[in-house]
């Protein structure tokens, strides 16, 4: 991680339903040997402190914080505010938080493009990922992006106070924040949703073996 990057703390998003892939977690899935939780911790290498928000993984590195939304499947935005704070107790305080979902496996080179701006820009704010074809049209993801730690917790106080932070959406969470698109090859933040994309990333439930497919986004089982 470069060392002029500015401190951040990490927010990994592991515990939607998987219904369409039939309530297999996601996060267990293996990609090159290594579960998509894994490798959201590994693209989140250089958090001052990190919180997974989901169901017990089991076993993790030291220093991980876990914990769960309330009610479970609350949705992404009441997640990311349980996971606030959860950093916020354990005294946490890093300006940015890197937000992630737990089912993008290359979102190492997004993360790794979101730091290089956050650490380049004149002022301090929030990046988000703009996963962009070779013709430049893409789409926001939301949960790849770097936020200022104070602006999120205080758009989830204003939608909590308002009865809006359960079952709210992400877009709701960040429309109060100055957000700026950071353009991404479309590979580092597919994710998987269902078993065909899962098969298009060369994913299978319990099966490691993968092909490499660095800056692909393909492979095979």
């Amino acid at each position: 991680m470069q060392d002029d990057v500015p401190a951040f703390d990490a927010l990994i998003l592991a515990g939607g339903r998987s219904s369409r892939l039939g309530g297999v977690p996601k996060q267990g899935l293996l990609f090159r040997g290594t579960t998509l939780l894994g490798r959201a911790l590994a693209a989140a290498e250089g958090a001052r402190a990190t919180v997974i928000v989901g169901p017990d993984p089991g076993p993790l590195p030291p220093g991980v914080l876990t914990c769960r939304e309330e009610p479970e499947f609350a949705g992404p935005a009441a997640a990311i505010a349980t996971g606030l704070d959860v950093l916020d107790r354990a005294g946490a305080g890093a300006p940015h938080t890197l937000v992630l979902a737990c089912d993008m496996p290359l979102v190492s080179g997004a993360v790794r493009t979101l730091l290089h701006e956050l650490s380049t820009g004149l002022e301090a704010g929030s990046y988000v990922a703009f996963a962009a074809d070779e013709n430049g049209a893409g789409r926001m993801q939301p949960l790849a992006g770097i936020y200022s730690t104070d602006m999120l917790k205080k758009s989830a106080r204003g939608m909590a106070a308002t009865g809006r932070l359960v079952n709210g959406s992400v877009r709701s969470l960040l429309a109060s924040l100055d957000v700026q698109l950071v353009a991404v090859p479309a590979a580092y933040t597919a994710d998987v949703d269902t078993w065909d994309d899962a098969a298009a990333l060369g994913i299978a439930a319990g099966s490691p073996d993968v092909e490499d497919v660095d800056g692909a986004g393909r492979g095979r089982s």
